[in-house]
């Protein structure tokens, strides 16, 4: 007993201490004091001064825009490979999963590096000219996500049946009617998770921003301005925006929103599934 409760404050302990400094934003941001631990009276003016901001407002654009095309590039990418790779033989197999992990385990630095050392030597010695723009900061935040859009629909494919696709075709569907009918549906969740993580990832990277931006998307002829390098550029001059406070407040609040849906449908489809197993069981039972 006393070992439970000793378990049960240490979690929740770990649990607050995560959750404060994004409770301290929420809070701050509904005062207008340049600094986090002064108060000057309750106040909702950040949030419409966060709209009017445009440079806060271009950044955002620039990171939304990335990390949706780069999500559904990836996912794609990712999905397809996965599919490709559990059809293949035993041997390539696991020549492409052991590849696939390399990006993973490996440090983000060195990714970012290496694939600036790529487009330096593609743009000296090939195009005669730098080629950083928003096609190479997409690449980078593909190279990025596209692992873990891979690992997620691999244990999908694992969990169907390796015979689905073979038995469609015996059916009389072609190659692509049979993913697309009897492949694709089986792995929507692993597909739909890999989609939110490489967004999660996307809009979360510095490293690989910081490196691979250049002019392009909204920010014109200036070098691409994501949420993370303009906060990076704010603080080596002084205090963050306090309107960032308010841009935080807002994702945090649509984070939250999403996985309270998510929550209440996954409980909702699993229950329903439970009643429909019990019927079927019911109806086998009297038959």
């Amino acid at each position: 007993m006393v070992k439970k409760i000793f378990a049960n404050i240490y979690i929740y302990l770990i649990l607050f201490l995560m959750y404060l400094p994004i409770l301290l934003l929420v809070v701050f941001s509904f005062t207008e004091s340049a600094n986090i631990g002064v108060w000057t009276g309750f106040s909702f003016d950040l949030f419409p001064r966060l709209f009017q901001s445009h440079e806060i407002m271009v950044a955002l654009g620039n990171t939304i825009i990335i990390a949706l095309i780069s999500s559904i590039v990836s996912v794609l990418l990712g999905t397809l490979g996965a599919i490709g790779t559990f059809y293949s033989k035993k041997r390539s197999k696991r020549a492409i999963e052991a590849v696939t992990q390399i990006p993973v385990v490996n440090a983000e630095i060195v990714m970012a590096l290496s694939l600036t050392v790529l487009f330096v030597f593609l743009g000296t010695y090939i195009f005669r000219t730098s080629i950083f723009s928003f096609f190479t900061l997409l690449i980078g935040h593909v190279c990025l996500s596209l692992p873990f859009v891979y690992l997620s629909v691999k244990p999908k494919l694992q969990q169907m049946d390796p015979n689905l696709y073979e038995a469609a075709m015996d059916l009389g569907c072609t190659p692509r009617i049979a993913l697309f009918k009897a492949v694709i549906p089986q792995i929507i969740p692993g597909v739909i998770s890999g989609f939110l993580l490489s967004m999660t990832l996307s809009l979360d990277d510095f490293i690989v921003s910081a490196f691979l931006r250049g002019p392009g998307l909204l920010s014109g002829d200036k070098s691409i301005e994501t949420l993370s390098t303009l906060v990076q550029a704010k603080i080596k001059k002084g205090p963050i925006p306090p309107e960032l406070r308010a841009l935080t407040t807002i994702l945090f609040l649509l984070i939250l929103t999403a996985i309270i849906v998510i929550t209440i449908y996954r409980n909702h489809f699993a229950r329903n599934s439970g009643i429909k197993r019990k019927l079927r069981r019911m109806k086998n039972g009297v038959r």
